[in-house]
């Protein structure tokens, strides 16, 4: 039963404390002047910065400037930089094409979806290493998330296990965008790579190495790598429909 003392002098009351996450804000409250920005203006703005010069340019001054806003404004749409980011990775997740129901043929679907993802990550550079540290939750992301587990409900697992899929399915297709972020960036680093590996496997302490050295043939061209190595991470999601 609440307490019919009134409260004690000085006492005020205590304003509840305001979402850490950015989807839990409202991104306005319907009263007073229509907001000069959006949440979508701003994400694109801090996304061209990033797309021109890096995810390290990002800064809330950058997009304020380049939003021709005052730094301290832009605070009032995003409070912090890491939500600035969210909105960035929700934005960048808005590109896929997302067909509206699954074909049903799993492999081909998920064949697709991972091409878009590396388009999507080539296009923005700065992306893959934002996906691995920070989960994307917007609704965007969950857009994305609802149409894996859509696509992948044929293989009778559990939908714990295909958000672990899912998990690993994109966690591949980022490492590989981030390798060959890499190796596009410094053809030096990869010629010297190549040559230590190659001296590895010639000095006879590494048998297995130097027997899928031996049998490597080339190197492959990177579309072709991406499809096999994909087509690899697919066979393992099947796998329970192989089973059964």
């Amino acid at each position: 039963m609440p307490s019919s003392k009134p409260p004690a002098t000085g006492d005020k009351p205590v304003p509840p404390e305001a979402p850490e996450l950015i989807w839990l804000r409202p991104e306005r409250t319907g009263r007073g002047p229509r907001p000069a920005h959006s949440r979508d203006s701003i994400a694109a703005a801090a996304m061209a910065i990033a797309d021109a010069e890096g995810l390290d340019a990002v800064s809330m001054r950058r997009v304020a400037a380049a939003l021709g806003a005052g730094t301290m404004s832009l605070y009032n749409y995003v409070p912090k930089k890491e939500h600035l980011l969210d909105l960035m990775l929700d934005a960048a997740c808005a590109e896929y094409r997302l067909p509206a129901e699954p074909s049903g043929d799993v492999r081909a679907d998920l064949t697709a979806l991972g091409h878009e993802q590396l388009t999507i990550f080539r296009r923005h550079p700065w992306l893959p290493a934002l996906v691995v540290a920070r989960p994307g939750i917007g609704p965007n992301a969950l857009r994305y998330t609802d149409h894996f587990l859509a696509v992948t409900a044929p293989t009778g697992l559990p939908g714990g296990a295909r958000m672990e899929a899912m998990a690993m399915f994109n966690g591949f297709i980022c490492q590989f965008a981030q390798y060959e972020q890499t190796a596009a960036a410094s053809a030096k680093w990869q010629a010297e790579m190549v040559g230590y590996l190659t001296q590895a496997a010639t000095s006879g302490a590494y048998p297995n190495l130097a027997q899928a050295f031996a049998t490597a043939g080339p190197p492959a061209d990177p579309d072709q790598a991406f499809d096999r190595t994909l087509d690899r991470v697919i066979s393992a999601i099947l796998a329970p429909m192989a089973g059964s």
